[in-house]
């Protein structure tokens, strides 16, 4: 995978051909369906439809589990990266998410559209409320 800026400022990627095949009337609820067991599914936003969202990545805040442990001072176990602000290309709908509401992104976790700087219908904010994976402790 590439990564590239364009002139927006806005994050893209090359990928690699992706190979697949496409096994008809697998759609799930269609009959038959039951039949199959899909290992993964592809989705994709195209540029060209999607709406540019600010998705605000949060991790964790300390490096170290118990920051202030052993009269360490708590602000110098204070994670630099904590937020990672991305622009991304969302699904069109989601520039009328009103604030406060709700969201699964697939394979990153849940969102919530910010409560003061997303704009509906001009400006999506996402914030990370909880990622689907967490390596904490491990």
């Amino acid at each position: 995978m590439h990564t590239v800026w364009n002139e927006n400022n806005v994050r893209t990627f090359t990928m690699p051909p992706a190979h697949a095949t496409v096994v008809p009337d697998t759609k799930s609820g269609t009959p038959g369906s039951e039949t199959v067991k899909v290992k993964a599914a592809i989705t994709w936003v195209g540029v060209a439809n999607g709406v540019q969202a600010e998705m605000r990545m949060y991790d964790r805040l300390f490096l170290d589990a118990q920051p202030d442990a052993g009269g360490k001072d708590f602000i110098e176990s204070l994670n630099p990266k904590s937020l990672k602000v991305v622009t991304a290309i969302a699904v069109p709908s989601l520039a009328n998410a009103t604030p406060g509401q709700q969201f699964q992104f697939e394979r990153h976790g849940y969102f919530v559209a910010d409560r003061v700087d997303h704009v509906q219908g001009s400006k999506p904010v996402f914030n990370l409320a909880v990622g689907l994976k967490d390596s904490w402790g491990k």
